[in-house]
């Protein structure tokens, strides 16, 4: 009996894992965006050229309340119109890209309150190391703010979104 069981966890997790590292097609060399949408109660990141979707990804976010973000430390992921303003090659993820957090509102918005806004929000891959979680990361948030994709759609992600493309983060 408990040989059995062991087989059966064992079949299912090499099922879990075989789908979460399923491959998916990648888009074609060269291919531009010009726009970025971040759905988060949808949990569905945008990639535009124009007014054409070039893909969704499915993404996990803070793993604060689905709120907008107000001060450093409470895991939520921004709300706003961004930009993407510089890329980290040597994340302790897989890639990153910075998303433009606080913008002067949020740093306004911020000071009223007394605290301090954050910072430091980025699409980045998964924590170094735990790339053969693949999907499975989706599963709960489970970032600080960040938008979390997969290894290889970051990889996707840094060579199409060029610095300075607009990235607009909605509930």
């Amino acid at each position: 009996m408990a040989k059995g069981l062991i087989v059966a966890v064992a079949l299912c997790l090499v099922a879990a894992l075989s789908w979460a590292n399923w491959p998916e097609a990648q888009l074609p060399e060269g291919t531009r965006a010009d726009g970025i949408v971040l759905r988060k109660s949808e949990h569905v990141l945008e990639l535009y050229s124009g007014k054409t979707l070039l893909r969704s990804y499915r993404v996990a976010i803070g793993r604060g309340p689905i709120l907008p973000k107000v001060q450093e430390g409470d895991a939520r992921t921004p709300e706003g119109h961004y930009v993407i303003d510089y890329r980290n090659p040597q994340s302790s993820f897989h890639r990153s890209l910075h998303v433009s957090y606080p913008s002067p509102s949020d740093a306004a918005r911020a000071h009223a309150l007394g605290v301090k806004p954050g910072g430091l929000i980025m699409v980045h891959g998964l924590r170094n190391g735990l790339g053969f979680l693949g999907r499975l990361h989706t599963v709960v948030d489970w970032t600080d703010g960040c938008i979390a994709v997969t290894n290889s759609e970051i990889e996707e992600l840094w060579r199409a979104v060029p610095d300075g493309t607009p990235i607009d983060i909605e509930r």
